[in-house]
């Protein structure tokens, strides 16, 4: 790590770093640093820290120069990385690239393409800012042998991001389409470490720019998850939140016919800067409030949001007390029991963080069940026989076949459908809900997330978790602990009606706690069981945070 106290080192490296810089704009900006130290030197520091970090979910990290961010050269690197790895092993299909509407990210999807055409390899580039899931279709539709998307999801906007799908060809079937997983990710960056000469990378002629007919045919596929003979009668309120899912969502609800979604106007058009939101996240506080009160002025029967690059999806209904947003495990646990209902027969899957109701209900009806780690690139390869998969961070595999990655595209349009038929019979997607808890049981989540600016605070709580493991929660016994590590940085703590897992973040630096409590339904009365498990869950949230010795916490 490069000292900030030898500010005569640092420059230094910053210089050799301008150097290699195939960018003005980014030389530019560094040059202003450095003729400012020694008042600089902290943050010349940060940014020369060591290189924004390889992993399964690719890059991420603020618009910035220098190694410690996302700008040209990183890309060009990552790129050349990437390229080596899939020229080493004989790519034999196009590298398919999308991007979304942030900043930097259509200059860093063609100089990904140029990369790869440099190389020798076919560079495809979706033909404009696109869902990150449209991407993900791409890459099985057109049999691509990889894919990258550039954004950074819902992610402040100062950040952009870059990851990486693999197709048939090394992904395998159950990987076609999917995002990249260990060993790929440690092969991929050590072949971007190696890149030390960024302006001896060969760049050849920009890519291939795909026609709209690749729009059209995901259109098409999305709008087949919903029976054409199910009641489409819905009236819906919507938001992309600045996002780039805006259009394509809504040809989709009319291609699946469905009346055309009433949208948040000021939210409408792909806004990389976010204007209207702290967080582009719907599930941060705030977010769907605009939607909200769209809904109240259209009377519609539903509200949906995406995030940015259209991968989630966010559901609230209406209640007598005003709209309520369903919690990502409500809106799993739904669309898994209407397409059981609907007789889909295959493996639904979930990860170790979501709620346990989605592992009972499949094993009271006989149905196929898999749990894996966080993320979809893991839910995705649960099963060969995969029908369904969801997280609780509001993402939903509702169409494996032909989107290997959350999409929250097909999800809304599938929620949707759910929300049409129970109207017809005069019921609501709470009703559904409280029938499943009257059924199961009433499994309530809730979750404690602590943002932090130095990640080592993470480090320490978890180790004080790990030394000092409650015995008791909720006046209960601990009746197991499972710790992951070496394999993942989880801690799982259960006592018999009660569940908490600790992890960090891999996205965000936060640490996160996801906790769940289960009630029984006496004689029917769901609304009392909601209000005990409430009260659980508050005391739940304390006792674990006292366990990883931290108090200053978000919702």
């Amino acid at each position: 790590m490069t000292d900030a106290a030898d500010p005569a080192a640092l420059a230094d490296r910053v210089r050799a770093w301008i150097d290699d810089d195939p960018d003005q704009q980014s030389r530019d900006e560094l040059a202003g640093l450095l003729e400012k130290l020694p008042d600089t030197a902290g943050e010349l520091a940060d940014r020369f820290a060591g290189p924004l970090t390889f992993g399964t979910a690719g890059l991420r990290g603020p618009l910035r120069a220098g190694p410690n961010g996302m700008n040209l050269a990183v890309v060009r690197q990552a790129a050349a990385g990437l390229v080596g790895w899939l020229t080493a092993r004989d790519a034999t299909g196009p590298l398919i690239i999308g991007y979304d509407a942030r900043r930097g990210s259509a200059q860093f999807a063609a100089e990904t393409a140029k990369v790869a055409t440099g190389a020798g390899l076919r560079a495809l580039v979706l033909p404009r800012h696109l869902p990150t899931p449209l991407l993900a279709f791409a890459v099985k539709h057109l049999g691509g042998c990889a894919g990258v998307m550039v954004t950074a999801s819902h992610n402040p906007p100062q950040d952009n991001g870059y990851k990486v799908y693999l197709g048939e060809q090394f992904g395998g079937a159950l990987g076609a389409g999917a995002q990249i997983v260990p060993p790929v990710d440690a092969e991929i960056a050590a072949l971007i470490a190696g890149v030390t000469r960024l302006r001896e990378v060969r760049l050849g002629p920009d890519g291939d720019l795909l026609d709209e007919s690749i729009v059209d045919a995901y259109i098409e596929s999305v709008a087949r998850v919903v029976d054409a003979d199910e009641p489409k009668e819905l009236t819906i309120a919507y938001t992309p939140m600045h996002g780039v899912g805006g259009e394509v969502t809504s040809r989709a609800f009319v291609r699946a016919g469905f009346a055309e979604p009433a949208v948040v106007a000021r939210q409408s058009a792909p806004d990389g800067t976010f204007p209207t939101v702290a967080f582009p996240n719907p599930e941060e506080p705030g977010a769907m409030d605009l939607v909200m009160a769209l809904a109240d002025e259209v009377g519609a029967d539903i509200a949906i949001a995406n995030d940015p690059d259209a991968d989630r999806c966010a559901v609230a209904v209406p209640t007598a007390k005003g709209w309520r947003m369903l919690r990502g495990d409500e809106v799993g646990v739904l669309l898994a029991d209407h397409l059981m209902r609907r007789g889909v027969h295959g493996t639904y899957a979930t990860t170790i963080v979501s709620s346990s109701l989605l592992k009972r209900i499949a094993a009271a009806r006989g149905v196929g069940y898999g749990e894996t780690l966080t993320g979809f690139k893991w839910i995705v390869r649960a099963a060969e026989d995969l029908v369904y998969g969801y997280e609780e961070a509001l993402g939903y595999c509702v169409d494996p076949g032909q989107v290997r990655d959350k999409d929250g595209i097909s999800a809304a349009l599938l929620i949707a459908e759910l929300a049409a038929g129970l109207k017809t019979e005069l019921r609501t997607l709470a009703d559904r809900l409280d029938e499943l808890a009257i059924t199961y049981g009433l499994h309530a989540t809730d979750q404690l997330s602590v943002r932090v600016e130095d990640l080592s605070e993470i480090t320490a709580a978890m180790a004080r978790l790990r030394a000092k493991t409650p015995k008791t929660l909720l006046d209960e016994p601990v009746l197991a602990v499972e710790d992951l590590l070496p394999d993942s940085d989880v801690i799982i703590l259960r006592t018999a009606d009660a569940r908490v897992v600790v992890r960090p973040s891999g996205t965000e630096p936060k640490l996160k706690a996801y906790l769940e409590v289960v009630e029984g339904v006496a004689e029917g009365d769901v609304a009392a069981a909601r209000e005990r498990a409430a009260a659980t869950l508050t005391a739940l949230r304390t006792e674990t945070a006292a366990a990883l010795g931290i108090w200053s916490v978000n919702p």
